[in-house]
């Protein structure tokens, strides 16, 4: 089944929320906020995410180029748009 992910940038620990294609909760995790802790988090879910949204602000043009060249389809969306996700997850 089709999987997505949003993602509320911070500084130190981002939160990540996964829902299928239904919008039902997959899981949930506040990763390090680098690159490769979030490309390796993915790596370890073992399901392809179909998108990944990530909040626009000033660490996520950082964050989406490292995930972007691994090759995660990976897109910039507005803060409101991933807190509308977000609350599908709690």
């Amino acid at each position: 089944m089709k999987q997505y992910a949003g993602i509320d940038v911070s500084l130190e620990y981002p939160n990540v929320c996964v829902v299928d294609a239904d919008g039902r909760s997959v899981r949930e995790a506040k990763i390090l906020s680098e690159p490769d802790a979030l490309i390796a988090w993915f790596g370890e879910h073992g399901v392809v995410m179909e998108r990944i949204g990530l909040d626009a602000g000033p660490l996520s043009q950082w964050l989406h180029a490292g995930m972007v060249k691994a090759g995660l389809c990976v897109e910039l969306i507005e803060t409101r748009h991933v807190r509308a996700a977000f609350k599908r997850c709690r």
